[in-house]
């Protein structure tokens, strides 16, 4: 256990200085930078999202989140003037305060029908904010939103880059103290089997709601990040597609553990951009359907379990190589 405890460190620092020294390799170059800045701030949400999970709960709506994350802090940053930098939190806070409301009606329900509302609230927040609220969001025009720093300031794609990467190893910090602590164990307790939680004095409404709670602030902080990279923010931010994609990442790349929506991440996003360069724009949707049914077949615990997998299958597989040489 010590071992693989001391490889899974090196290997984070590896990832870490790779992350850091990346830009400067490539030259600062600027489609570079945006492809890790989106890929970071989806790490962050599909890390959310994973979170969730932990306690037995799972979502089909957190671009809900995502998107009241990104509205909010946009908001507050055109009235008020504030630096995106102090908005995002705040635009955590209220995807939080609506994770709080939609938990408390619905907690109590099985996971899937818990994951269908939060589908059916994503849908709803929508066409709300798209019409009934169109005199401040702007409709299906959207809102133009400040940037996270100006692009007058010299290579501030760089300083973006930097600051939205040492956020993302916070949360991910984060989210490993939570889930190493108490709390932690209470959610694997409830996530194994809520009676007997509960015989042990574990309550588990209170541990779903703040696993639902924690998992849509950093949901609507990603957002937030999202909206004031790109500079605008329509209602398709609560499009299905922004559902989906932490569910995707989190699956393939290892469900229940910390490095898999980091892994899930960092693959699917090089495919998906790697795949457009070669023309496959819609080619790549089959591809990536592929690999994910290949992966939830061959794979379940995701990717992050390939060493482990190879490792255990080797003598087999040297066993049937040596019988084909013999032949």
């Amino acid at each position: 256990m010590m071992e693989k405890n001391r490889v899974v460190l090196y290997l984070t620092i590896a990832a870490l200085v790779c992350a850091v020294l990346f830009p400067l390799v490539t030259g600062l170059n600027v489609y570079y930078l945006t492809v890790l800045i989106i890929m970071v701030i989806f790490i962050i949400f599909a890390s959310a999202w994973n979170f969730l999970t932990y306690s037995g709960q799972g979502s089909l709506g957190h671009a809900a989140f995502f998107g009241i994350g990104g509205y909010i802090s946009t908001l507050i940053a055109v009235k008020s003037g504030l630096t995106p930098y102090l908005t995002i939190f705040i635009g955590g806070a209220a995807a939080a305060a609506v994770g709080l409301f939609i938990g408390i009606i619905c907690v109590r329900m099985k996971e899937w029908f818990l994951a269908m509302v939060t589908f059916g609230f994503a849908v709803i927040i929508q066409v709300l904010v798209a019409s009934q609220f169109s005199s401040v969001t702007g409709g299906w025009d959207g809102v133009a939103a400040p940037p996270l720093i100006s692009n007058t300031v010299p290579n501030y794609l760089v300083y973006e880059y930097y600051s939205i990467l040492l956020i993302a190893v916070m949360v991910i910090l984060l989210f490993r103290t939570i889930l190493n602590s108490k709390i932690g164990l209470a959610f694997s307790a409830i996530r194994e089997n809520e009676l007997e939680a509960r015989a042990a004095g574990i309550d588990p409404v209170r541990y779903k709601l703040l696993a639902f709670m924690v998992s849509a602030y950093f949901a609507g902080l990603a957002g937030a990040l999202e909206i004031h990279y790109l500079g605008y923010v329509t209602p398709e931010i609560f499009g299905v597609d922004i559902s989906f994609w932490p569910i995707i990442y989190s699956i393939s790349g290892g469900l229940g553990t910390l490095a898999g929506p980091i892994i899930g991440t960092i693959v699917i996003t090089l495919l998906w951009d790697g795949l457009q360069s070669l023309g496959l724009t819609y080619g790549r949707f089959i591809i990536i359907g592929v690999i994910l049914v290949l992966v939830v077949i061959f794979l379940p615990r995701g990717l992050v379990s390939l060493p482990e997998e190879i490792k255990k299958r080797a003598p087999k597989w040297k066993v049937r190589f040596n019988k084909l040489l013999s032949k």
